[in-house]
């Protein structure tokens, strides 16, 4: 799952699981966050509340990204003649007018519904066009506040108090106020409307808050005991407009679904955010407009965005992103869309494309293999979800070491990804500030793969290997079809278990076919996929990793009628697992913190469910006309939005 972004597992074409200078803990209780001049009220951390990985600095690839663009400062409150609270933007004035071009590969967004959203793409245009509580700090990595204008965190960590700004509008003129964080968090979230992933990462099963209206601009969540992801992981949760969505809610779950799903007429989509859809043409294009409301200004006092419109072509296959971008038919290829192959041709052609190539580093994203290591039936039709064979050699951790063993991560990183990207042994990159360093890189042999499952029982009668009850070793692999990368993976992941015998019946299929088969049918044996993540707040994976999570892909338990999840059959290792994230997300002691999230990652290492593979370095290509583009490590969104943390003050140098 992204940003840092609370790690939906969106499968962009792939959620488990930035960098400046230090990396801030979660806020002290008795915290007040503030970004507006009156940066003394905010009490800092105590010393020994910060761990080595909270004063985790930077790699020398990644410094040169963060001088590029110093740290401009906290943002400044200004009010307006009428009394309107507005941030200042932190940039550079710039031109209104123009059209900012970008493209994406794929099938295009799954709905505008950004409440429904479990994928990336829906979800990034979702942080278009609504905006959060809080964000995350481009350069900190703190979280700071975005439609409020402070944050209150009670001294016993318990209450969180969001005081808005004055004159918050929606789109259509509506004032947005706390009726519309009240209904968001207590009837959205809390009752799983759309996809529920949103109420895994702020809160604990036991433990969601009590949330109240105090005043039109202010609103308090209590909890029964401290959680402190509960910030970093809240900017992914963007604030839905209670006059237009409580009319849906009352109708139904039946009816939500489907609400602006991708045949939505723009005219009735309300927004916060700094772009509105303006119109859709499937597997072509979306367009957007600029909100006029919007609740930012630049330093004339100007409402911002400074774009007219942004235009996302849509095109199948990623060689054809850098193809519009080579032949000048868009302005930007955003983090993820440059592949290792793409990356020495684009730094050839800066000069002539008049663009920029930036490096940002390790991304927080994971890319794995995973069985289908679920164990029981289909209470429809009495059968298991997983053929019993092939269901015994998923759930042996000797079969999936051995896997694991086969894959030669190295060349994978070297040959395909180009030496764009690095190695991934674990649940969480190097990028992670909580990364448990001591965990040893997986070797890449073949022999200790056919040790391992002989162990097993596995045996090799020439050039086929069958189980201990003589049955062949064979199983399908899926991918989602036009990623090139994955596809060269699979077919290496391919190639290296048919020399230990075990045949595997490769195919890509489409994207939302895929995601039907983990979240819906279960049907699926072996599956490619990517795992958008968070830098700062190992939690926001929660709806992957406990065994209770919406997204547990690789054992995916299904809600019942009434769409209460409940697990009978968590393996000792995943109640632990859940014991760790709880204890973590329940604690502001960073000692506590970073031993828990550690134990976690070790825990995951060391049982394999999700096989872990390479991480991408993070490249941009900007035309040189887009002003204000300053990109930081922190702040690397869910696609559209990208690198753009700023997308309200992009402007075309040329203007119109």
């Amino acid at each position: 799952m992204a940003k840092g972004v609370a790690p939906y597992l969106l499968l962009a074409g792939a959620v488990a699981l930035s960098l400046s200078g230090c990396i801030a803990p979660p806020p002290e209780p008795g915290t007040r966050i503030s970004d507006n001049l009156r940066v003394a009220e905010r009490k800092q951390p105590r010393p020994e509340q910060q761990n080595s990985a909270s004063k985790a600095t930077l790699s020398s690839e990644n410094i040169a990204a963060d001088a590029e663009f110093p740290n401009p400062g906290p943002f400044k409150l200004v009010t307006d003649k009428d009394g309107n609270e507005l941030w200042q933007a932190r940039g550079e004035l710039g031109k209104f007018g123009g059209t900012l071009k970008l493209t994406s590969f794929g099938d295009g967004p799954k709905t505008f519904n950004c409440w429904d959203a479990s994928d990336v793409e829906s979800h990034g245009i979702g942080l278009m066009q609504f905006d959060s509580l809080v964000d995350i700090d481009p350069w900190t990595g703190k979280a700071t506040p975005k439609l409020c204008k402070t944050v209150d965190v009670s001294p016993d960590g318990r209450v969180v108090t969001f005081t808005l700004r004055k004159g918050l509008k929606w789109s259509d003129g509506k004032p947005l106020t706390s009726d519309d964080v009240v209904f968001t968090f207590d009837t959205i979230v809390k009752d799983g409307w759309g996809e529920g992933s949103s109420k895994d990462t702020i809160s604990v099963p036991t433990d969601y808050p009590v949330i109240k209206k105090v005043d039109d601009l202010t609103t308090t969540f209590t909890f029964k005991k401290p959680f402190s992801p509960f910030l970093l992981n809240l900017n992914a949760v963007t604030i839905a407009p209670r006059h237009v969505l409580l009319p849906v809610t009352k109708k139904g779950k039946a009816a939500f679904r489907p609400f602006w799903n991708v045949n939505v007429d723009p005219k009735t989509i309300v927004g916060s955010g700094p772009y509105i859809l303006s119109q859709y043409i499937p597997a072509q294009r979306i367009e957007f407009k600029r909100n006029p409301n919007y609740h930012m200004v630049d330093k004339e006092g100007r409402r911002l965005p400074y774009l007219d419109k942004i235009v996302i072509s849509i095109v199948k296959e990623q060689p054809q992103m850098i193809l519009k971008f080579l032949g000048g038919e868009v302005d930007f290829l955003d983090a993820r869309s440059v592949r290792g192959m793409d990356a020495s041709v684009l730094k050839q052609k800066e000069k002539e494309g008049n663009f920029t190539l930036r490096n940002l580093g390790p991304d927080d994203g994971t890319v794995f293999l995973m069985f289908n290591m679920c164990r029981r039936k289909d209470p429809k039709t009495g059968k298991f979800y997983v053929d019993p064979v092939k269901q015994e050699w998923f759930n042996s951790l000797n079969f999936r070491k051995a896997v694991s063993h086969s894959i030669d991560r190295p060349s994978i990183v070297n040959n395909i990804l180009r030496s764009v990207g690095y190695p991934l042994y674990t649940c969480q990159t190097t990028a992670g500030v909580y990364h448990n360093t001591d965990l040893k890189p997986i070797t890449y042999s073949l022999d200790e793969a056919k040790k391992l499952l002989k162990e097993d029982g596995f045996v090799l009668k020439g050039d086929e290997l069958f189980d201990k009850k003589g049955n062949r070793v064979e199983f399908d692999l899926i991918t989602n079809a036009g990623n090139t990368i994955r596809d060269a993976v699979c077919i290496h992941i391919k190639e290296q278990l048919k020399l230990l015998g075990i045949k595997v019946n490769y195919a890509p299929i489409e994207f939302n076919a895929m995601i039907n088969r983990t979240h819906t049918t279960l049907d699926w044996q072996a599956m490619m996929l990517g795992l958008s993540g968070s830098r700062l707040e190992p939690y926001s994976g929660a709806n992957i990793w406990k065994s209770d999570g919406r997204m547990h892909e690789f054992d995916q338990r299904l809600p019942d009628e009434k769409d209460q999840l409940k697990v009978t059959d968590a393996r000792p290792w995943e109640l632990e697992l859940d014991k760790c994230l709880d204890t973590a997300a329940g604690s502001f002691d960073e000692k506590v913190r970073a031993e828990n999230y550690k134990r976690a990652e070790a825990i995951a290492y060391e049982q394999q469910p999700l096989i872990f593979i390479y991480t991408n370095a993070v490249l941009t290509a900007a035309r040189n006309t887009m002003g204000n583009y300053k990109p930081t490590p922190l702040a690397i969104y869910y696609t559209p939005k990208g690198s753009l943390h700023n997308l309200e003050e992009i402007y075309l140098k040329e203007g119109k």
